[in-house]
């Protein structure tokens, strides 16, 4: 159709009457309409709508409340008024401060405590329902320079010498060790933000980072703390961090005889098998302490040798001149940069080696390892996470296959039995003390099985007593002009030590 046609046919039906259509903004008035001019038959014309009511939300009932008004996103919002009035406080420092805070290592700690404690007097100044004593002032603003440049609320806990062991289960609920015996601490932190500033300030220190990508990290502090962090979503119920603690001092022999972890006999036993080059493997569960006797058992070692100890997180503390540390590296966000214990125990192969000490083996560093022991490095030491002598060695057997080669099993255990010349078993007692239970000889294979045989074991009334039977490693330790006389093998009515040694290892007064 045209569009003259179109208009044409339009006219035509201009006589019937339309509801126009009504204006918001303007009132609007109805205009007559004529009358139809059609058939009677024909519809009347419809009134015009009225136009529609706005409809209005009704309002939401009062929320109650009790205390002080909450307001969104506050972030004081849960806390009781003395940690509220820690956040408000250490807010004001850090914007009055700026970026000077992230120097944490340059900064003065004066100016962080004036700043903290003119804050603070501004607060109480707008606060009249909150007043604190001059000691609770004292208080609350080391506690704030623990938070901004220490380790927060641990920072108590760390200086505590009785705690050794730190546990945090979430910024609220942290358990420690005394004395072998696992407590709740009353400690906590302010929020779960200055739980996690800590957490990222520790493993800052070393170089390692701990986040949503990578949410599990290992570090130290400067002390030799061992830490270990993981985060959400590995963690269900908020950041988890471990601090396991070593003393200020480290532990001798001369310690651990005095706790009754080790004897006289056997401390002098062990000192003479060190000096003779033997490979001695420390075995153990998990706090029994592997590697406190690891450091007294690398007291042992002369000073006049190179002594490369390798390690995930540097711990042992020696004290001979010539000592190398190699650390292992985790890899970065990218997925590169790994250095694993197996390839430091390689690379110390080349960097002429007197003895190598491994923190732990856990994979299939256990192999290189080995290797090490039966290729001209004797002497070396380390540990392992096994309950029983026998099962250090099937733990060994284990993380050997871990390497990925098609040894036989006849061929691992031939390693294995010419590679370890002594196994030192630890156990925790349930009141937390931690003793030696085996000294223990590996004396080769009989067919598929590796022999052992007890040197030194703890009688059901707590002695660590000599079995009587003379150990075949002291034919190895007289080759390098160290004598143990047969006499001191002889059990509990045998003379305790040869005079050489005992000099050196004195009873506790």
């Amino acid at each position: 159709m045209r569009l003259s046609e179109r208009l044409a046919s339009a006219d035509d039906t201009s006589d019937v009457p339309r509801p126009r259509p009504p204006v918001v903004d303007r009132p609007v008035t109805a205009r007559p309409q004529p009358a139809p001019q059609s058939a009677p038959s024909s519809a009347p014309a419809p009134a015009a709508p009225a136009p529609a009511a706005r409809r209005t939300r009704p309002a939401p009932p009062p929320v109650p409340t009790r205390g002080r008004v909450r307001r969104p996103n506050d972030p004081t919002e849960g806390l009781d008024e003395v940690d509220a009035l820690k956040l408000k406080v250490r807010n004001a420092t850090v914007a009055s401060l700026g970026p000077e805070l992230s120097q944490a290592d340059n900064i003065a700690e004066a100016r962080v405590r004036q700043e903290i404690e003119a804050h603070l007097e501004e607060a109480l100044r707008g606060n009249r329902s909150l007043t604190m004593s001059p000691t609770e002032r004292a208080v609350f603003v080391e506690q704030s320079l623990a938070d901004m440049l220490g380790w927060g609320a641990l920072s108590p806990l760390l200086r505590d010498p009785a705690v050794t062991e730190i546990m945090c289960n979430n910024h609220r609920e942290i358990w420690v060790e005394k004395g072998g015996r696992i407590e709740r601490s009353d400690v906590r932190f302010p929020s779960e933000g200055a739980y996690r500033t800590v957490i990222d300030r520790m493993l800052a220190g070393v170089g390692r980072r701990v986040d949503e990508s990578s949410p599990m990290a290992d570090g130290r502090l400067p002390d030799g703390s061992r830490i270990n962090a993981v985060l959400p979503p590995l963690s269900v119920r908020g950041p988890v961090l471990t601090i396991r603690r070593f003393p200020d001092k480290a532990m001798t022999v001369t310690d651990l005889i005095a706790r009754e972890s080790l004897s006289q006999d056997a401390a002098v036993f062990l000192e003479a098998a060190v000096r003779g080059k033997c490979n001695v493997l420390v075995s153990g569960g998990t706090g029994t302490g592997k590697t406190t006797l690891l450091n007294v058992l690398s007291s042992f070692i002369p000073e006049d040798e190179r002594v490369i100890t390798v390690e995930d997180a540097a711990e042992l503390r020696l004290s001979q001149p010539h000592v190398v540390v190699l650390e292992a590296r985790p890899a970065n966000i990218e997925g590169a940069g790994e250095v694993s214990i197996r390839d430091l125990v390689r690379n110390a192969l080349r960097m002429r080696p007197d003895r190598i000490v491994v923190g732990e083996v856990r994979d299939a560093a256990a192999l290189d390892m080995l290797q090490a022991m039966n290729t001209g490095h004797e002497g070396s030491l380390t540990t392992v996470h096994a309950n029983t002598p026998r099962d250090a060695l099937s733990r060994i057997e284990t993380m050997v296959l871990f390497s990925g080669l098609d040894l036989p099993l006849r061929a691992i255990r031939e390693q294995v039995a010419s590679a370890i010349d002594l196994i030192v078993q630890l156990e925790r007692r349930p009141d937390g003390a931690r003793v030696v239970n085996y000294i223990t000889e590996v004396q080769g294979r009989e067919g598929e099985t590796i022999t052992l045989q007890d040197i030194y074991r703890r009688t059901p009334g707590g002695r660590l007593e000599a079995t009587g039977l003379r150990p075949s490693v002291a034919e190895k330790m007289a080759e390098r002009g160290v004598t143990l006389p047969a006499t001191h093998f002889r059990g509990p009515n045998g003379p305790t030590a040869d005079p050489g040694f005992a000099s050196r290892v004195r009873r506790p007064r």
